[in-house]
């Protein structure tokens, strides 16, 4: 028999890589929840905050209102406009380490090259080097991988690119040491990013140089205007809790009833293009300019096959007269500009790619699991995991939004606060039970992959469109959540533990311990917590349990609104 209690604790190491909003989150949820362990959090970057301490370009902000891209739990009354800045989002990720002491966790400046599993002895080994091309080894018992999928800049594929003698420069990698003021830029790329940049670049270039190579929808705020809230409102937000809350409820109920426009030749989708279609044309016929073809604007695929944008004063900069657009893609470049696709040499200074990230969910650095198996070559053709959570043959291994991930129909932040809990109760499991590793079965694997691309096929994301929801191409299923954000939260809440290989460090119920509990053993519980005047017991079935955690105070559908122009 054991010698200590059932369930005694083990010290615990963890390693994580990125300091971003999901490694930040873990480190908060298992600071809170959990003793005996030891946490490594190694940041590329010379500062928290993930994408918003990389994303640095011109006009770069949230499309999500302020309010609601915080933690759940960690609100910020003062926020001093609708839409953060990414400065002021670096601050609140800045602030909410410094109050919890994260950062006693953080090694800055240090990049992971590699990790390699080692079996026989149930641990990671990771190599890292710090900003001093030192590099040293760690070890840890859990692996998880926080490093995202918008932190490695994806290059356009253009012949003869790195021929081109001018500034050069990706919209995730800003250089801000070029001057745009009276120069003639060159500006690929019209997502989210793009329309920034093009919003803000616009008044200062001599010329700009927008190369379209795909129309994307845009819907206009995702909530209400940008606007600067006033010292009266903010006051309100800090001296008035609920009203914030309220305020935070009703812009994510919009966003979690979202997903009905996202089913294939639904009522919803069929309202939200049409409504959007026409509002673009208005902007069209409002600008009154010839040289903008209404299909270089007004795709022809489903409103959110790709990831729609608010686009606010993006028809208005495309339609400046210092603007020439170019349709498709770019043929070639020069030493001194682009060829397109027409032959047509489009002389520059400055060429800005907006051009988005390596979507594919490789790592980016190699991942060696059991056998020696690499993630990244795992992963090179598509990549397939577990519930957007864990991979086969990757065992202690957790990775934040990893494929399947329901980027497309959810609110951002309460995934990662979803995905950090599951984590943390496998951690849970594997401090107390005794065991060695844990993995997702190669068979469960294969067979959620096919739900889920049975499901995918039902929605707009299987419509036609290059988009980074499909990182190899159009013929791939989008990697997404074929379902809502809060369908994904549903399924995640609970750990299926039949769908994991568990490997113990001795016999599995060697955690029964030597016949004592926990209770006995620690001073501050009560021997007899379970006598009470009332059951407040935990609901068992899953309807009643549910209603006990989302009761919450219900607004009136009638208070909702679609996205779009208003």
């Amino acid at each position: 028999m054991d010698g200590n209690p059932i369930h005694s604790e083990r010290h615990m190491r963890i390693v994580c890589v990125g300091a971003g909003a999901s490694g930040l989150c873990f480190a908060y949820k298992l600071q809170r929840s959990f003793q005996n362990f030891s946490l490594k959090i190694y940041e590329k970057n010379a500062d928290v905050g993930g994408v918003w301490f990389q994303n640095r370009y011109p006009g770069c902000e949230c499309d999500y209102e302020a309010h609601n891209y915080t933690y759940s739990w960690e609100p910020k009354p003062d926020w001093p406009r609708v839409y953060a800045t990414a400065e002021e989002i670096r601050g609140y990720f800045g602030d909410f380490a410094r109050k919890y002491e994260l950062y006693r966790y953080c090694k800055l400046s240090h990049r992971v090259l590699a990790a390699d599993w080692k079996d026989s002895e149930g641990v990671w080994k990771i190599k890292v080097q710090d900003n001093n091309a030192q590099t040293m080894e760690e070890e840890a018992d859990i692996f998880i991988n926080a490093t995202g999928i918008l932190s490695t800049c994806k290059w356009p594929d253009i012949p003869l690119l790195d021929d081109f003698q001018g500034a050069k420069m990706h919209s995730g990698a800003w250089d801000e040491n070029v001057d745009l003021k009276g120069k003639r830029v060159c500006l690929i790329g019209n997502g989210s990013s793009g329309q920034q940049i093009l919003r803000a670049i616009q008044p200062i270039v001599s010329h700009l140089t927008v190369v379209i190579r795909q129309p994307t929808w845009i819907l206009g705020p995702f909530g209400e205007p940008q606007r600067a809230y006033s010292a009266e409102e903010i006051q309100n937000f800090k001296d008035n809790p609920s009203s914030l809350i309220t305020k935070r409820k009703q812009f994510e109920s919009r966003v979690n009833s979202y997903f009905g426009f996202c089913l294939k030749d639904s009522p919803q989708q069929a309202q939200i293009r049409a409504h959007v279609t026409q509002e673009l044309r208005k902007k069209l016929n409002a600008a009154n300019t010839a040289n903008l073809n209404e299909s270089a604007v007004i795709p022809s695929y489903s409103v959110g096959c790709r990831r729609p944008t608010p686009g606010v004063g993006y028809i208005e900069a495309l339609t400046s007269p210092d603007v020439s657009l170019v349709v498709g893609q770019v043929s070639k470049a020069t030493k001194t500009g682009i060829i397109d696709t027409n032959n047509v040499e489009h002389a520059v200074d400055v060429l800005i790619c907006a051009t988005g990230f390596d979507t594919s969910h490789r790592p980016p650095f190699s991942v060696r699991g059991i056998g020696g198996k690499d993630l990244r070559e795992e992963w090179r053709g598509r990549a397939t995991g577990y519930l957007a959570l864990a991979a086969p043959d990757m065992p202690n291994y957790f990775v934040f939004y990893g494929p399947n991930n329901p980027f497309g129909s959810g609110a951002f932040l309460i995934t990662v606060e979803a995905q950090a809990d599951y984590m943390l109760k496998m951690c849970d499991r594997w401090q107390t039970e005794n065991i060695h590793s844990f993995a997702p079965k190669k068979e469960v694997v294969k067979e959620l992959q096919q739900h889920l691309d049975n499901m995918i096929a039902k929605t707009v994301w299987s419509d036609s469109c290059n988009s980074w929801y499909k990182p190899t191409g159009q013929a791939t299923p989008a990697s997404l959540w074929p379902g809502s954000g809060l369908h994904y939260m549903e399924a995640i809440s609970m750990v299926r533990a039949e769908d994991y290989n568990f490997q113990y460090k001795r016999d599995r119920f060697s955690w029964l311990g030597n016949g004592f509990s926990q209770v006995e053993t620690d001073p501050e519980c009560d021997l007899a917590y379970y006598i009470r005047g009332q059951d407040a017991g935990e609901y068992l079935g899953k309807r009643n349990k549910r209603r006990k955690l989302a009761a919450g105070d219900r607004l009136d559908s009638k208070s909702l609104h679609v996205f779009g122009p208003r």
